[in-house]
């Protein structure tokens, strides 16, 4: 009886510790779990800060991109081909151009070239990507003042019609019948004369500087 009575008093003692050790045990564990989680929340904060620092390092290391590649990127190539400017003839403008380009051998950083034909930089730009797909110019890029921009060289200047402006051939109403050796001819043909003695009193433009 008596070893009954001690056996039965020695699981109690063991079930009482138990109950005593349980939320201790409970305790460590859930501190262990917080702990954990506080942890993998500041590997998982510093992993975005080294993500993002490489991020701003990788942008940073780009170069900026200029207005004209902004603008290849927005416009489709029939909107850079067919860009005109509001109230502004522009084949006399492209001619002007042209002219002044061929001044320079080694080319005008455009800035200086838009300043001279009092454009801005939005429409000049897109100037520039028209003339460079028509093959009349070419764009090299180059560090400006830290900033990247182009020089235009002329490639080949376009035909202009100048030459011919108010000519009487242009409108002549016997055109069909002129010929070197017709009885209409651009030997004998008076308005063809006069106009020839007209032009040539003109006095000549100045070449574009």
């Amino acid at each position: 009886m008596a070893k009954k009575a001690v056996e039965k008093d020695s699981k109690k003692d063991r079930k009482k510790e138990e109950k005593k050790s349980k939320p201790l045990k409970e305790e460590k564990i859930s501190k262990s779990v917080k702990e954990d989680k506080k942890k993998s929340k500041k590997e998982k904060s510093a992993t975005k800060e080294i993500k993002e620092e490489k991020k701003k390092k990788k942008e940073d290391d780009q170069p900026e991109k200029t207005l004209e590649e902004q603008l290849e990127e927005e416009l489709t190539d029939e909107e850079i081909e067919n860009f005109q400017i509001d109230k502004v003839d522009m084949e006399k403008l492209t001619n002007r151009v042209c002219l002044f380009l061929a001044n320079y051998d080694d080319g005008i950083i455009q800035s200086e070239l838009w300043k001279k034909f009092k454009l801005s930089s939005r429409d000049g730009s897109r100037l520039a990507l028209k003339l460079e797909r028509m093959g009349i110019i070419t764009r090299e890029k180059i560090l400006e003042n830290k900033r990247w921009t182009y020089v235009l060289k002329i490639k080949k200047t376009p035909v202009s019609t100048e030459s011919i402006e108010n000519s009487p051939c242009l409108v002549c109403p016997v055109e069909q019948k002129c010929s070197l050796d017709g009885e209409v001819s651009p030997r004998t043909c008076q308005f063809l004369e006069d106009w020839s003695i007209n032009e040539l009193s003109k006095p000549k433009k100045k070449k574009e500087q």
